[in-house]
């Protein structure tokens, strides 16, 4: 009781002073008082809170400005829970809302403001948005005078040390390095880890959609809006633009995507309203996109084929045209890593279209927009951020305050770790089901199944019971919360209950929603460790194309059915 009067009479006299700051004279005062009450609790107290009150030196100081006043009032608020609630439960609770606050109130994508604003424990599961796709920006523009970005073998911020008159030849070494191109950096793990010739392709990709002059007589363009028929899902839209570059690379001309009715909602803002760029970056520059409308609004150069439309070619054409083979037939060593019903697939009638959507599905989404990197912020925190809290608290920042001022990042900090990705638990199997009306195109099979596949991988990975849970049928969450063995993640969207088309239920949705969910589904399977899925879904197979570009082949793909068309 006594060590609550203490605590009481601090927090008083504290908001007191804070009231009477404004007054010199008073200052003089309050202050003489604090340190005697200050003194009085040293030779009181028998332990102190694990994490230490701030210091109110900006709030005393006369003619602070409000900004200063106010932040002085957030960090005396996160403390004061803090000596309130001792438990590590409550701690943890007390990091996961600041890094709510910092997230949602300071770096939401509705107001624009920065993760960096108020100095918590860094949050190992959140990204730096901002900073990454500053990163990815100028790994996605050609140096002035040369054919290519800085593509090294060096990552994230390292091409940016500064080098010393000492390092010509490392300097010089790093030249020939970007000059060749061969580094791609959105390309991870080794060339045995990725579809054959996934850099080369990447990279060839890259030149071709970003010619070094747009306004050449000689550079053709291709202008094509993505489907939106009803009926068509995402995945049915992203494998018709997939047809769409094929076509652009057999007729050597510049794909330009024009309107995105997903993206055509209140959250994608200026250019990227009603664009691919709103979620990811765009598929060639802005100088060959302002070139190919302006030759479109140019009779003579649709009638000499300067630029066509999506019109020009037939659905056939489009959906099951021909793969470009300017790289030869590099399917025909694909790895079998897939397994059908205990056996592993070596060879099937589409092995040149699985490559090439793989091959076109990472192009296009090559690097993240600020949006869909703030979206999956978000996901992650409100899925990890609890565990990212528990972590973060076991490690060093527990024996300092949460709110404490960090110093300046270091040169590794800076340089070296600026790759990092941001936390997940690992190891994670993604799992994505489809039922409902999918079964009007290929074999549907029960949640049963899929955690039959589930058991058989955690036999091979005894640690692993993480599972991110994509999927629209709510009876399948229900089902998962009989699996007490395992750990289910999954987006909070209201899914379906009984028969309901995915038009239906996407509709029900509404625009946003029904868009950034599929988006944060698809790109956390294809950052997961293990995979399973059903390949007679167009999903499913674009996600399998993502990790076998990402580093993930030998990570294996087990599926509950085949395509329809194998």
């Amino acid at each position: 009781m006594e060590g609550l009067n203490q605590k009481s009479l601090e927090r008083v006299v504290s908001q007191r002073a804070f009231a009477l700051s404004s007054s010199f004279p008073c200052q003089i005062c309050v202050m003489g008082f604090l340190c005697g009450v200050c003194l009085t609790s040293l030779f009181l107290s028998f332990s102190f809170s694990p994490f230490s009150p701030p210091s109110m030196a900006a709030a005393n100081n006369g003619g602070g400005d409000s900004k200063s006043i106010l932040k002085e009032r957030e960090r005396m608020m996160y403390t004061e829970r803090s000596n309130l609630t001792g438990s590590n439960d409550d701690r943890v609770s007390l990091l996961y809302d600041a890094w709510s606050d910092l997230l949602f109130n300071k770096s939401s994508t509705k107001n624009g403001a920065q993760f960096s604003s108020i100095n918590v424990p860094n949050a190992p599961h959140l990204e730096n948005c901002k900073s990454t796709v500053e990163i990815s920006q100028r790994l996605d523009t050609r140096i002035f005078n040369r054919s290519f970005p800085p593509w090294t073998t060096w990552k994230g911020n390292l091409d940016e040390l500064p080098l010393s008159e000492n390092d010509e030849q490392l300097q010089y070494y790093r030249d020939q390095i970007i000059s060749q191109g061969a580094y791609p950096p959105w390309i991870t793990g080794s060339d045995e880890e990725n579809y054959p010739l996934t850099r080369k392709v990447q990279r060839d990709l890259w030149l071709h959609q970003h010619p070094t002059n747009c306004s050449d007589p000689s550079v053709k363009f291709l202008l094509a809006d993505w489907e939106r028929l009803p009926g068509f899902g995402i995945g049915a839209q992203i494998a018709g633009m997939c047809g769409l570059l094929a076509i652009a690379i057999n007729e050597k001309r510049v794909l330009v995507t024009g309107y995105f009715n997903r993206a055509d909602h209140d959250a994608c803002k200026g250019s990227s309203h009603a664009s691919w760029s709103c979620y990811f970056f765009p598929e060639t520059s802005g100088e060959c996109r302002g070139r190919a409308l302006e030759l479109m609004r140019d009779k003579v150069a649709r009638e000499k084929g300067i630029i066509t439309v999506k019109d020009n070619y037939t659905s056939r054409s489009i959906w099951t045209g021909r793969v470009p083979r300017r790289w030869g037939s590099p399917w025909s060593i694909m790895q079998p890593t897939t397994e059908i019903n205990g056996s592993l697939i070596s060879r099937h009638r589409k092995m040149d279209r699985r490559w090439w959507r793989a091959q076109a599905v990472r192009y296009l989404m090559r690097y993240q927009s600020e949006y869909t990197c703030n979206l999956m912020n978000i996901a992650r925190h409100t899925s990890f951020g609890l565990e990212a809290a528990k972590i973060v608290l076991a490690s060093s920042f527990s024996e300092h305050r949460i709110v404490q001022e960090l110093d300046e990042k270091s040169m590794i900090e800076r340089y070296v770790w600026s790759n990092e990705k941001a936390w997940i638990p690992r190891p994670l199997l993604s799992m994505h089901i489809r039922m409902g009306d999918k079964a009007c195109e290929m074999k549907v099979v029960g949640f049963e199944e899929y955690m039959h596949l589930a058991e058989k991988v955690r036999s091979r990975f005894p640690h692993m019971n993480t599972v991110w849970l994509s999927t629209e049928m709510q009876d399948v969450i229900d089902r998962s919360k009989s699996y007490l063995h395992w750990k289910f993640y999954y987006t909070n969207v209201t899914r379906q209950r009984g028969n309901m088309t995915m038009a239906n239920y996407e509709s029900s949705l509404g625009r946003e929603t029904s868009t950034n969910y599929p988006i944060v589904n698809f790109l956390m399977a294809a950052e997961a460790d293990f995979f399973i899925g059903a390949l007679g879904s167009t999903w499913c197979f674009l996600i399998d194309g993502m990790r076998n570009t990402g580093g993930k082949v030998m990570s294996g793909y087990l599926s509950v059915n085949k395509d329809r068309f194998w």
